[in-house]
């Protein structure tokens, strides 16, 4: 991934890092890589989004490292350029401009330091659906719910995870979140 951080023009690479000390800060449930990677791909620059996301991973690692060891700016940039000598100009500069800007705000919050190894729950859409037939089957008539929930990895990377469940798999399912809500109740 390091050999692709060329590639970003560095309007998008600051933004790739805004978002990943947001992420960092709490302030925003994950960096949506896919939505950035389109974006650069509109622009001309061929990035894989895989690539992408590692390339944020490596910045929340850079990022999370540099807060929990309280690094000043130029420690940062310093420890950067030496450690990755190959690392473009511009990448640099917007690394310093973040840290500088916003990086005492990740060095100030306990959330640098106890970084959850969890995801987080970001968003669950679900629909109702009926198997009408199949090819070995002409009169199906079964219904099921799709459900799609969207999650952040520790690093801010969001996926969708989506499974189907049967009417009485659901309704166990939805027995469990009423347990959950009238035990968060209590709270």
């Amino acid at each position: 991934a390091a050999d692709k951080i060329h590639l970003i023009p560095q309007d998008f690479f600051a933004e790739l890092c805004e978002q990943v000390i947001q992420h960092l800060n709490h302030k925003i449930p994950g960096v949506n890589t896919a939505e950035l990677c389109q974006r650069i791909q509109t622009s001309g620059v061929e990035i894989a989004i895989g690539d992408l996301a590692k390339i944020a991973n490596i910045l929340s690692f850079l990022f999370s490292t540099a807060a929990r060891n309280n690094l000043s700016t130029e420690e940062v940039v310093t420890t950067l350029g030496t450690a990755v000598s190959s690392l473009p100009k511009h990448v640099l500069q917007v690394i310093r401009h973040v840290w500088n800007e916003q990086g005492k705000a990740i060095a100030g919050s306990e959330g640098a330091r106890n970084t959850a190894t969890v995801g987080q729950f970001v968003d669950m859409k679900w629909k109702l659906g009926v198997a009408m037939s199949s090819d070995t089957c002409r009169s199906l008539k079964y219904p099921y719910v799709t459900v799609t929930l969207t999650v952040a990895d520790p690093s801010g990377q969001m996926t969708d995870k989506s499974f189907e469940m049967t009417i009485p798999q659901f309704k166990n399912f939805f027995r469990q979140f009423k347990e959950m809500a009238s035990v968060l109740e209590t709270v």
